[in-house]
C-alpha cells in the first residue's frame, strides 16, 4: 500500500459531486465513509439538492466538467446520486453511461430494486421519506432538545427523566456519545465527575440499568487532555499531569462502583462503536426501546 501525507491524501481523493431529489444526506454519509478509507475524513463534496428536473442534473456537471478543465485541465467527474424519480434516473444513467470523463455510483437504486424484490412491495418513490416528519422525527427533535439542555451536569434536577445518564471524567467523550445518541432518540444527560467536586444527589435516584459511567486509559486520557490545552498547559499543568489524571479516574470508577452503573471503555474506539454498546444494554432492560426507527 502507497504511504501518502495527509495533504497528499486529500489532494488525490476525487471531489465528490452529489445529486439528489432530496437533501443529498445519504449520499454524503456513503461519500464521506468511503473516503475514509484512503484516510480522508472530510473530502471535497459538492451537491445538487431537491433536483426536480433532468436539465438541472445535466446542467449541473456540465458546469463542473468544465471548472474542472479550467482548473485542473481535466474534466473527470465522480458522480454519487440518489434519486427516487426513477424518469430522471434514468436519464442520469443513460447521460453517465454516455460520457467517459464520468464516473457515476447510484446509490438508491440497487437497495430499493433488493428490498421490492424480497417484500413484494412496490417504493414510494417519494424523495425525502426517511425524513418525513412523523412521530418517530419529533421523538428524536425532543430528544436532542433534551440532551442539549443537560449537558455537561445542567439541569440536575431532571436526572431521572432521560432515557441515559452518562458519566465520566473531563475529555471521556461524554458531549459526543450523548449528542449520537440523542440522535437516535434517546433523552441523555451527562454528568461531569472531578475528584474536588461531590455529584449531585440526584444521580443517586437515576435507575441503575440507565446509568453507564464512561472508562478510559489514563495515558489516553493525558494525551487527549494535553491536546485540548495545548499552549496553555503551562498554566494548567495538573489537568493533564499523569497522577492526577490517574487519580482522577480511580475516584470517578469508584463512584461507579458505588451507583453500580455500568461501566463502557471509550479508549481507542469511535462514537458510534460506544455508542452501540451502550444502546445494547440499555434495550436489554428496557424493550420498549427497540421500537425506535433508525
Amino acid at each position: 500500500m502507497e504511504r501518502h501525507t495527509p495533504l497528499e491524501r486529500e489532494a488525490r481523493v476525487p471531489t465528490i459531486h452529489i445529486i439528489s431529489d432530496s437533501v443529498g444526506a445519504t449520499a454524503q454519509a456513503v461519500a464521506r465513509a468511503a473516503a475514509a478509507q484512503f484516510g480522508v475524513t472530510n473530502p471535497k463534496i459538492e451537491i445538487l439538492p431537491k433536483v426536480s428536473s433532468f436539465e438541472q442534473v445535466r446542467g449541473f456537471l456540465e458546469e463542473h466538467a468544465a471548472y474542472h478543465v479550467d482548473t485542473l485541465g481535466d474534466d473527470r467527474l465522480l458522480v454519487f446520486f440518489t434519486l427516487v424519480n426513477q424518469e430522471i434516473c434514468k436519464k442520469v444513467h443513460a447521460y453517465v453511461d454516455a460520457h467517459e470523463n464520468i464516473m457515476g455510483v447510484d446509490i438508491m437504486t440497487g437497495a430499493i430494486s433488493a428490498i421490492a424484490e424480497l417484500s413484494g412491495m412496490e417504493p414510494t418513490s417519494r424523495a425525502g421519506t426517511l425524513r418525513v416528519a412523523d412521530e418517530n422525527y419529533f421523538k428524536r427533535i425532543e430528544a436532542v432538545e433534551f440532551t442539549i439542555e443537560h449537558d455537561d451536569g445542567r439541569n440536575t434536577q431532571d436526572l431521572t427523566k432521560a432515557d441515559i445518564v452518562l458519566l465520566g471524567v473531563s475529555r471521556s467523550s461524554k458531549t459526543p456519545l450523548s449528542i449520537y445518541l440523542s440522535q437516535q432518540g434517546y433523552k441523555v444527560a451527562n454528568v461531569p465527575l472531578d475528584p474536588s467536586t461531590a455529584p449531585p444527589a440526584e444521580i443517586y435516584d437515576v435507575d441503575r440499568t440507565r446509568l453507564f459511567g464512561l472508562m478510559t486509559t489514563a495515558d489516553v486520557l493525558v494525551d487527549i487532555r494535553q491536546k485540548r490545552l495545548g499552549r496553555a498547559i503551562t498554566v494548567a499543568s495538573s489537568y493533564a499531569d499523569p497522577e492526577y489524571v490517574y487519580e482522577d479516574l480511580e475516584k470517578a470508577r469508584a463512584l461507579m462502583r458505588k451507583l453500580g452503573c455500568i461501566i463502557i471503555h471509550t479508549e481507542k474506539r469511535a462514537v458510534e462503536e460506544t455508542a452501540q454498546e451502550i444502546i445494547r444494554y440499555y434495550e436489554r432492560a428496557h424493550p420498549p426501546a427497540a421500537d425506535i426507527i433508525e
